[in-house]
């Protein structure tokens, strides 16, 4: 039995799979999910054995997210953003740069990360800011509001940025979860994704210890490694649990159809003609996302060892595109897959309505559409001037 299997064994997929839709129709954290999921070492998942964790690749994780994300897609959403802060120290790790590596002890000690970077209209994301950081001593001070802030019930500490004050330059660092000044809003109620319970979280001069500061970058797009690192494995692990979603929707469109009888044919719908094209169009999309996926990852995990592949400024591209590529790829087999299984569907008891409402949320999420074409435009064309 492979590690994946190890940590998500089928009977713990089953139980979090059952409970779903429950978490959905009464819009609450999934606190059970995520006591399995921490037993079963699943957070400790990026962890290096060397410190205690489960030694899995970026590669194994993005298959383990995809698997969860079959079975509860806003549970793995939520437990996503504290994998995406592991795979920022761990891609640091893999660039022999250490100075996250107190990171893994907190996670194997049961501490939970979560990632505080989204802002209302900055479009900049991690290039800019709208929060301040105001000097004290070697620390900050912290003020601003980080909207979308999964696993808001939970998390020990949120990773943060904002812009120093005077300075035309950002601060990344942590802030832990009893430091003054912290206020998580209970106001998330939304079409998708419900049990995510990503909370608006307001920061009033909240303490950003110097221990905790991770690094300084110029304002706008640039190469430092720890933002790197949170760019690289927010994209790839976002694009792998609506890559889940989508594959789950054919699964399920598949064993639909098999079932539901036509009148006028009389055979399966399974044996029509126009539904089979739509499957199997779904089909195509996401196993297209896997190849990509499974090819970008594995170049991430080759860091450092003579299988680096060295992309230089398109590493941006190449997540961005993914992300893009994984979230419309999945929205459009979740549609195929609901157009293809009949008017029952439309029910509030049916899976892929829950499908269909909790994949819209990957159009949120940074790269947005419109960002990722300007990226590539300006790559592509230059700057407009």
């Amino acid at each position: 039995m492979g590690v994946i299997d190890e940590l998500l064994p089928e009977q713990a997929l089953a139980a979090v799979h059952e409970r779903a839709a429950v978490y959905d129709e009464e819009n609450r954290f999934p606190h059970e999910d995520l006591a399995d999921l921490k037993q079963a070492g699943y957070l400790t998942m990026l962890v290096p054995t060397e410190f205690g964790g489960q030694g899995c690749t970026l590669a194994q994780a993005s298959r383990a997210q995809r698997r969860l994300a079959q079975a509860a897609p806003a549970t793995a959403l939520a437990v996503n953003m504290h994998h995406v802060i592991v795979a920022m120290a761990y891609t640091l790790w893999l660039r022999g740069d250490h100075r996250l590596d107190w990171v893994f002890g907190e996670v194997v000690a049961g501490k939970i990360f979560a990632f505080g970077i989204s802002e209302a209209g900055n479009d900049a994301v991690l290039f800019d800011s709208t929060s301040v950081a105001t000097p004290e001593g070697e620390g900050y001070r912290i003020s601003g509001t980080k909207i979308f802030t999964s696993l808001s019930p939970v998390w020990d500490y949120l990773v943060v940025h904002a812009g120093v004050q005077d300075k035309n330059e950002l601060v990344f660092g942590f802030l832990e979860r009893g430091a003054e000044g912290i206020t998580v809003k209970d106001d998330w109620d939304t079409l998708g994704m419900r049990a995510s319970q990503s909370c608006t979280t307001v920061l009033e001069d909240v303490a950003m210890k110097p221990a905790h500061v991770g690094t300084h970058t110029p304002l706008g797009p640039n190469p430092d490694p720890l933002v790197w690192g949170i760019f690289g494995g927010f994209e790839l692990l976002l694009a792998s649990v609506y890559t889940g979603i989508g594959e789950r929707a054919i699964d399920l469109a598949s064993a639909i159809v098999a079932k539901r009888r036509s009148r006028v044919r009389q055979a399966p719908y399974a044996h029509d003609p126009d539904i089979r094209w739509q499957i199997a169009s779904a089909g195509i999309l996401m196993d297209g996302v896997v190849l990509q996926l499974e090819k970008l990852t594995g170049d991430v995990d080759a860091l450092g060892t003579e299988r680096d592949p060295d992309y230089g400024g398109k590493w941006f591209l190449h997540f961005s595109g993914v992300k893009g590529r994984a979230t419309e790829a999945a929205k459009e087999a979740v549609e195929l897959a609901v157009r293809t299984s009949g008017g029952s569907q439309y029910f509030r008891s049916s899976e892929l309505q829950r499908l269909y409402r909790d994949v819209l949320a990957g159009l949120y999420h940074p790269s947005d559409n419109e960002s990722l074409h300007a990226s590539y435009a300006k790559a592509l064309l230059g700057p407009v001037e």
